[in-house]
Formats: C-alpha cells, sequence, structure tokens
C-alpha cells in the first residue's frame, strides 16, 4: 500500500466521529457506516468523511464500500456484538484487510484471535483507536485538551531527515520535545535521523504539516 489509507469505520456516534476527525485531519480517506438518520446527517454536514447509511453487519451493506479498495476496518459501535460481527465478516469477504473493533476493557482479551487489534476507548479515547490504525505515528492519548503530543518515526528521505533542528523550520505552534527514549530534551543540536522516534508537540492546526515533514509521502500501515 503507499500513500493515505482508505479506512471504513462502523459507527459514527462519539467516538467513530472523533476516530473519522482525527484521520481525516492526517490525510487519510474516510468512509462511515451508521444506522442512525440523525447521526448520518450530522455527519454529512461535516464533510470529514463519506457517509453510508445502513446495518454494517449486513454483507451486502458492506459490499458497497468496495472493500477491495479497504485498507482498514474499524468497528466502534457501542456494541461489543455488533463490533465483533462486523469484522468477522469482514475477515470473510475480504481476508486482506487489517479489523479492530471496540469493545469493554474487561472482554477485550478474548476477540484478540478474531481481530486484529481491540481498542478500548473508555478507557484511552479515540487516540487509541487511531494508534491501531497508523504505524510510524502515536498519539499520547492520556494528555488533555486539544494538543497533540505524538511519537513520530522519521522516515528516510523526508524533509526532516538527517537535519538538526537548527537546520528544520517546524511550523509555528510545534516543538520537538525529546527523542523516544526520553532520555535528553531536544536542543538545535539535536539530529533527527531517519528510522528513529521523536516525541513531537503540536497544535491541531500544524499537526498535518509537522507530519509530513517528518514522514514525507510515507504509507503510514508500514
Amino acid at each position: 500500500m503507499a500513500g493515505p489509507l482508505r479506512v471504513l469505520v462502523v459507527g459514527g456516534g462519539r467516538v467513530g466521529a472523533h476516530v473519522a476527525r482525527l484521520l481525516d485531519d492526517r490525510g487519510h480517506d474516510i468512509v462511515v457506516i451508521e444506522r442512525d438518520p440523525d447521526i448520518v446527517d450530522e455527519l454529512s454536514d461535516e464533510y470529514v468523511a463519506t457517509i453510508i447509511q445502513g446495518d454494517a453487519t449486513r454483507p451486502s451493506i458492506l459490499e458497497q464500500v468496495g472493500l477491495d479498495r479497504i485498507d482498514v476496518v474499524t468497528a466502534l459501535t457501542g456494541n461489543t456484538g455488533t463490533n465483533l460481527a462486523v469484522c468477522m465478516a469482514v475477515s470473510q469477504l475480504a481476508p486482506e484487510v487489517w479489523t479492530v473493533m471496540r469493545t469493554d476493557h474487561a472482554l477485550g482479551d478474548e476477540y484478540h484471535r478474531f481481530v486484529d487489534a481491540v481498542v478500548f476507548p473508555e478507557r484511552a479515547g479515540a487516540r487509541a483507536a487511531v494508534n491501531s490504525l497508523e504505524h510510524g505515528v502515536r498519539s499520547l492519548e492520556d494528555v488533555t485538551g486539544n494538543l497533540e503530543i505524538m511519537e513520530i518515526e522519521v522516515v528516510d528521505g523526508a524533509p526532516v531527515s538527517g537535519r538538526s533542528l537548527t537546520d528544520v523550520a517546524l511550523p509555528r505552534g510545534s516543538l520537538v520535545v525529546s527523542d523516544a527514549d526520553g532520555e535528553r530534551i531536544a536542543g538545535s543540536e539535536m539530529v533527527l535521523e531517519p528510522g528513529r522516534s521523536y516525541i513531537v508537540a503540536a497544535e491541531p492546526d500544524v499537526s498535518d504539516e509537522v507530519l509530513n515533514l517528518m514522514r514525507g509521502g510515507a504509507d503510514r500501515s508500514d
């Protein structure tokens, strides 16, 4: 896979909508399936995703999405049984698609053999679901407010790769805090080495620019 991910989000409620917004902010292509027509109308007005109204446990609804063009399916409704049913249906219809399901924290370990990843949004928030979809970028989900605190792996060939912070023009509203090991605070002499990860703080309106500088056109599913 190359370029942004194409992600199917099942469930457009509080968690699903938040995940869709975060993924849209990071440049991914989002499709949402939601049963409630009122929620469908609300999400349609935001223009963050393609919205399909229907029951995602029905194969005919899933097939409308075009699973052959989907990289990840994340089932985020408030019902564990529904989420499991969706992921298992996807596994039969398109075995190559990565599946992520939301469930209750106490029950999560039971489902790992059926899906690729399990998330517990009540504990970790919507960013935990995004972390299960992307590789090379990980939000620190316990931070309050809208400020993004991310662990980002620098990709070889990205604009900042191999350059010191002195020579890097990060956008206003962003800051490299430390390397991922947390062993030293970032100084102007720190070199952003390809293949290494760094803790970065960014305001929401510049987070995508920061990701482009550090990740370039990398496929975040690798």
